[in-house]
């Protein structure tokens, strides 16, 4: 007998998908798959949408590329739509992709799109190099709580001009919609597991609020987008 969601708290039940054991060909088909569901549920206009406030509002760099670092880059779909963008406003950028596992850079470099995009394999506590912009996309919520603090505080540090979180909120309609969606898309069975298996463990508006005060950043926007995202996102000064 199926367990109960409890919507009201994050949970903590594992996705296929960071067990290390996982092989290269399963990890890149799931990946792949992934991007599909990112294009159906039109994951990119959050992330988006955040460059182009800063572009629009005068924060961009003029006189140098901008370096965008994306956190749990996985298949590198965000960064090159990012590629696309920036190439359309003709804007010079250096964009890396860091992800802890090597099947993600091997599959992403891989991808059509992908040329001119540094992939790092390296858990992101260790990286050091400060980036213009940091964002991460369907990242959180892999992180307990106490990592994700730490995630917070990490890009204070390392995000010059500002960062943007774009993930998961936590809903029951999503929960169960996906899991129906994900069946008749016939996506990878890791997806269909994974997928509801994320929206339990993201967030509501409220659990933001309180790991943003644990991480001492107080001036971090929280904002929905549709469908059931909910992004984080904070400029530099602002």
């Amino acid at each position: 007998m199926a367990t109960a969601v409890d919507f009201a708290h994050r949970a903590s039940t594992p996705e296929y998908m960071d067990d290390p054991a996982v092989d290269y060909e399963t990890f890149r088909a799931c990946l792949v798959d992934l991007g599909k569901v990112n294009v159906v549920t039109l994951a990119y206009r959050p992330t988006l949408g955040f460059l182009d406030r800063l572009h629009g509002g005068g924060l961009w760099p003029r006189d140098r590329p901008v370096v965008i670092l994306d956190v749990g880059a996985g298949y590198g779909d965000m960064l090159r739509r990012i590629k696309r963008w920036a190439r359309a406003r003709s804007l010079d950028v250096r964009l890396q992709g860091l992800d802890r596992s090597p099947w993600a850079a091997r599959a992403a470099e891989r991808a059509l799109g992908s040329e001119g995009i540094e992939w790092l394999s390296e858990d992101l506590f260790q990286h050091r190099a400060g980036a213009d912009i940091v964002i991460s996309s369907l990242f959180a919520h892999h992180l307990d709580d106490a990592s994700l603090i730490r995630f917070l505080e990490w890009q204070e540090v390392n995000a010059r001009i500002g960062w943007f979180i774009n993930d998961l909120e936590r809903h029951p309609f999503s929960y169960y919609g996906f899991g129906l969606l994900s069946r008749v898309m016939l996506w990878h069975r890791f997806v269909r597991h994974d997928g509801p298996v994320s929206i339990s463990r993201a967030f509501r508006a409220e659990d933001w609020t309180v790991l943003l005060a644990k991480a001492g950043v107080h001036q971090a926007r929280i904002e929905p987008w549709f469908p059931f995202r909910l992004c984080v996102s904070r400029i530099r000064g602002c």
